[in-house]
Order: structure tokens, then C-alpha cells, then sequence
């Protein structure tokens, strides 16, 4: 098969003017070798493609893949994670992951959590805080947990993040909202362990890999895993695997957000337990890091002994199969737009 890579790499963004911070869910050339490679291992025949500009121009010139393995975040708001997906669409092209609906509908935390309640799924009471005003309308009880409402990888969590009065959320929304130009989504905090939960597959094919608990060591940011924590992970973090009832309780929340949210092929579901022990959807990432070392789903495949290869073919089986059941707009119509 041949398979297109789709990505955004950390080093032409950085060239271009953009902060550290602003490509920090970006890849690195690691995270593209890596998949290139496991690719390759299982047969099939790999061309980079690189960011959104560059899957443009080649789909324009005519260009076209058996599959896309697209892994690209994008750039603006709500929509950049579906920017690749939905003109791959337009053009017919199969690729891996989520669709533009899915990927718009969970970078917006708040959007995802409103489905998750209404699919009865146990998630922390929220608000989301548009404008500074709102958060004197917050009528949840103390302590708090703020973040930038449509940001992964930690951006906007930190010391400040766990707020224990009106004060406090005030000062942080105001703080939120004027550097990331965004809302806030302002939850009740829980006090319980924080899992992180790997889902292989799709629909009723979608099933469990493990289930992870992240632990803070001394010198980390506490209370939240923070992008710093998450960037320093070797450092600051701890990695365990859970098992027992409280795995099979968070793999049943994760697995029925998963479904109900109509993720695809593999990704994260995070949780945390309320005081009482139970695990609570906080966020689901459908487009999930695949650093073989650093990112948090390979990492908790290694703790499974889940190898990264046989991750990467997974994926594409996965997405493979949609494929063929998928119907695509005809031929004639993209051979013309290109």
C-alpha cells in the first residue's frame, strides 16, 4: 500500500517565528522517523507529506495515496485538527483517525464533556467562561480546576490552575483568556489518582490496551499534568500500570466515551477519581502523540507489552477496513479539482 504521512514538525514552525509553546503539540523528526519506520516494517511503501500547505499543493498537482497516515494538529481554533482530514475527504483519500466532526467536537473540552454527560458517562461538573465577567456566574463548589478550553498537551496548566476561591478563578480566567484567546472551561477538581486509558479500534472493534496511572514525583508541578511535567517527563513523572476493579472501571468509562464520542483507530482517554474512588471522563484525545519514548500512549504500550509496531499497524488495519466500507466522491470529480 501506499501510504502518505501527514504531520507538522516543531522545527519549521519554530523558523517560521512560532514560540516553543505554540508548537508543543507539534512533532518531532523522531516521532516521524518512528512511524515511517514501523510503516516500512510492515510493507508498505511510505511518502512524506509534511503540514497542510504541502498536502495542498501535492493534492492539486494530482497527487494521490492509498492511505494518509495523518498525525498533522493544524493551526487556528476549533477546526485545526480537521483541517487535513477534511480535505483529504474532499479529495477521496482515506486516512487514519478521527474525522472533522470528531476532531472539532473533542479539541473543544467543554463541547466533548456536554456529550459525555448526555451518554450518562460520569464527568466533573463544569462551566465554561467566555468572557471575565462570567466567572462571577460560576456557582460550583471550591476547589477548582481552569484551563484553556481548546488546548492540549498541558498548555495552560499550572501552579494556578487549582483555584480555591472566587478570587482566585477570577484572576485566572482573566489570565487564561488574555493569553490564549480563548474561553475557559472552569471543572470541580478531584482529589483521586489521574489514569490515562489506550483504546485500540473502532466502534464495537474498539477495545482496551491498558490503563495507566500518572503519578508526580518531587520537583514536579503538582496537582496537574502540566505541559512542563509532561515535556520533563522522565524526570518529574511516574508511570504505572494499573489492573484490578478501578482498571476495569475506567476501561469501561474510557471505551463507552471512546464509542460515544466516534473515535477511530487508536488514541487517550483521560480520567481522574473523585473522592469517593470513581474514575470521571476529563478529556478524550482522538489524535494522540506517537513519540515511540515520550508520548503518553506509547509509553503506556510499553507497560502492556503492546510493541510500537504492532500499534502503528493496528492503526492502519484499522483505518484500512473503514476504508473499504466508505463511500468517497467519484473519481472524475477530484481528478478534476486537482
Amino acid at each position: 500500500m501506499l501510504v502518505g504521512m501527514t504531520y507538522d514538525l516543531r522545527s519549521e514552525y519554530l523558523a517560521q517565528g512560532f514560540s516553543e509553546e505554540e508548537v508543543a503539540e507539534f512533532d518531532s523528526p523522531r516521532t516521524v522517523e518512528g512511524i515511517e519506520d514501523a510503516l516500512r516494517k510492515a510493507g508498505h511503501q511510505v511518502e512524506r507529506i509534511g503540514s497542510l500547505p504541502s498536502l495542498v499543493s501535492r493534492l492539486a498537482q494530482g497527487e494521490r495515496w492509498d492511505l494518509v497516515f495523518n498525525i498533522a494538529e493544524g493551526l487556528g481554533r476549533y477546526g485545526r485538527e480537521a483541517q487535513v482530514p477534511a480535505l483529504l475527504e474532499y479529495y477521496g483519500v482515506p486516512y487514519t483517525f478521527a474525522d472533522p466532526l470528531t476532531l472539532c467536537l473533542t479539541l473543544h473540552k467543554g463541547m466533548a464533556k456536554r456529550v459525555v454527560r448526555d451518554l450518562g458517562l460520569a464527568t466533573p461538573d463544569f462551566a465554561v467562561v467566555a468572557e471575565p465577567r462570567e466567572a462571577a456566574a460560576v456557582r460550583l463548589p471550591y476547589p477548582l480546576f481552569v484551563k484553556p478550553v481548546a488546548e492540549g498537551t498541558g498548555r495552560g496548566i499550572g501552579a494556578v490552575s487549582k483555584v480555591k476561591g472566587p478570587e482566585d478563578l477570577a484572576q485566572a480566567c482573566i489570565e487564561l483568556i488574555e493569553r490564549y484567546r480563548q474561553p475557559v472551561l472552569v471543572e470541580t477538581y478531584l482529589p483521586g489518582r489521574e489514569f490515562t486509558v489506550g483504546i485500540v479500534g473502532t466502534g464495537s472493534k474498539a477495545r482496551v490496551i491498558g490503563v495507566m496511572e500518572v503519578t508526580l514525583r518531587a520537583g514536579a508541578d503538582q496537582d496537574a499534568y502540566t505541559m512542563r511535567n509532561k515535556e520533563e517527563c522522565d524526570d518529574l513523572v511516574r508511570y504505572r500500570r494499573v489492573k484490578g476493579s478501578v482498571a476495569g472501571q475506567a476501561g469501561e468509562l474510557a471505551l463507552a466515551a471512546w464509542r460515544g464520542l466516534e473515535c477511530r483507530d487508536a488514541g487517550r482517554v483521560d480520567l481522574r477519581c473523585d473522592a469517593h474512588g470513581q474514575p470521571n471522563f476529563l478529556e478524550v484525545n482522538p489524535l494522540a502523540g506517537l513519540h515511540p519514548e515520550h508520548s503518553d500512549l506509547p509509553i503506556l504500550c510499553s507497560l502492556v507489552d503492546y510493541p510500537y509496531q504492532k500499534l502503528i499497524e493496528r492503526i492502519v488495519a484499522s483505518a484500512w477496513e473503514r476504508a473499504r466500507n466508505e463511500t468517497r466522491p467519484a473519481s472524475g470529480l477530484a481528478a478534476s479539482v486537482g
